[in-house]
């Protein structure tokens, strides 16, 4: 048994020796196949380290909302054809979320806290330093109640000066240092639209996938943002987050219900808002990136099928080259499984330092990624054994053809060949 092994291991070295004496010896058609591979397997490896991390960061971002946290929107997410008639886009029609039904939702027993939520877009400015274009939320004073801010300083602001429209906001940190720099930024101002705006606290936002990464970012009063900055409020959505001994299904009905009836739709007529739950959020992201990484993977298979055709030209001039040495070996002995077996090993040790090379600079460019940009792309281990795999796989089923030829090869027209 133990000689059987010591064979077969020597075989396998022999063949990734005389392989590795190939590729040196026609370093031009070796580099091309391995280049091949090599492209195939690092964007395998670039987008499994990517989407890896953009999942993670998902899961982050929804853990920090609450896994039972829902929203309330005028419109659904919708990959439906719409031509803006009202037949493919009955949703356009739907009225706005309002405040009015915000505050029937808060008074639910299954409901802990409901929030509003609207998004703009402004120009600030402190003196010389200027952030084009900044995110700002219009919120209500119980958004850390429903998504807890990390503050770094100053504090939240408060009822009274939600009701009152005042003219306070919390910026991140991101936005502090390109307003502030260094300098402090509780109780300065800073000109949003040429508007002024008191900074009352800082908080720390932790960037992800889905927050957009490290931008600039400041959270005010919604009735501020609708006085001051003249937004419009009729795409203002609801977040509404369930009682913790609650089940999250009994929380929607209840908010259904409610809604439906504000809005006086009877049985069988169509909701006029759409509620969004975090798992439906989860589709829509895997619906978008499954369309993304099977493009990707359609890519990395053109790179090993490049690679697979390289293998077999190699292979083939190998096998022209080397008659007379096969001629030798069946007169001596080996069989034609031997041959075989020799020819494939030497095709997977070619397509194997491809995938190793295209592995090393994914593996780079993923911690690149990671330390450079919001997400925490990562190797996982499936990704490299799956880029290995298929280095081998494409290795055997190119390599197969001069492989078989080889070994057909006939002994006595072989040592006669020049």
């Amino acid at each position: 048994m133990f000689d059987r092994i010591g064979r077969q291991l020597y075989t396998i070295s022999e063949g990734v020796r005389i392989a590795v004496d190939a590729m040196v010896a026609n370093k031009v058609r070796a580099g091309l196949t391995i280049l091949g591979v090599a492209v195939g397997v690092f964007v395998v490896v670039i987008m499994s380290a990517a989407v890896h991390g953009i999942n993670e960061s998902v899961a982050k971002d929804f853990e920090k909302a609450g896994p039972t946290t829902f929203f309330v929107m005028r419109y659904p997410i919708t990959f439906e054809n719409c031509d803006g008639s009202g037949d493919t886009c009955r949703w356009r029609s739907n009225p706005s979320i309002t405040f009015p039904e915000q505050a029937a939702l808060q008074k639910l027993t299954s409901v802990e806290q409901v929030g509003v939520q609207m998004g703009w877009n402004a120009q600030a400015r402190v003196r010389d330093q200027v952030a084009p274009s900044v995110q700002v939320v219009g919120v209500l004073a119980n958004w850390p109640q429903i998504s807890a801010p990390d503050m770094e300083d100053g504090r939240a602001f408060t009822e009274s000066e939600v009701r009152a429209a005042a003219r306070v906001i919390v910026i991140n940190t991101v936005a502090k240092d390109r307003l502030f720099g260094e300098n402090d930024a509780l109780g300065r101002d800073i000109q949003l639209n040429g508007s002024p705006f008191t900074v009352i606290g800082v908080y720390k936002d932790n960037a992800s996938f889905l927050s957009g990464g490290e931008h600039p970012k400041i959270i005010m009063p919604i009735f501020s943002l609708e006085r001051h900055l003249n937004a419009r409020l009729r795409y203002m959505g609801l977040v509404v987050k369930p009682n913790p001994n609650v089940p999250q299904d009994e929380a929607i009905d209840d908010v259904i219900a409610t809604m439906r009836g504000m809005r006086g739709l009877r049985p069988g007529r169509e909701s006029t808002f759409a509620l969004i739950t975090q798992d439906k959020l989860f589709d829509v992201y895997n619906k978008i990136f499954g369309m993304f990484f099977l493009v990707m993977i359609s890519l990395s298979a053109v790179g090993l099928l490049v690679g697979g055709v390289g293998v077999v030209a190699i292979m083939m001039i190998s096998v022209t080259e080397r008659t007379r040495e096969i001629g030798v070996r069946k007169a001596l002995g080996a069989t034609r499984l031997t041959i075989l077996w020799q020819f494939l090993i030497e095709a997977v040790t070619l397509t194997g330092t491809g995938a190793m090379i295209g592995l090393a600079f994914g593996w780079g460019v993923a911690v690149i990624i990671r330390h450079s940009t919001p997400v925490a792309a990562s190797v996982p281990a499936m990704a490299v054994l799956a880029s290995l795999g298929a280095s081998a796989i494409t290795g055997v089923i190119f390599g197969m053809l001069p492989a078989i030829r080889a070994s057909r090869l006939d002994p006595v027209a072989a040592l006669r060949y020049e």
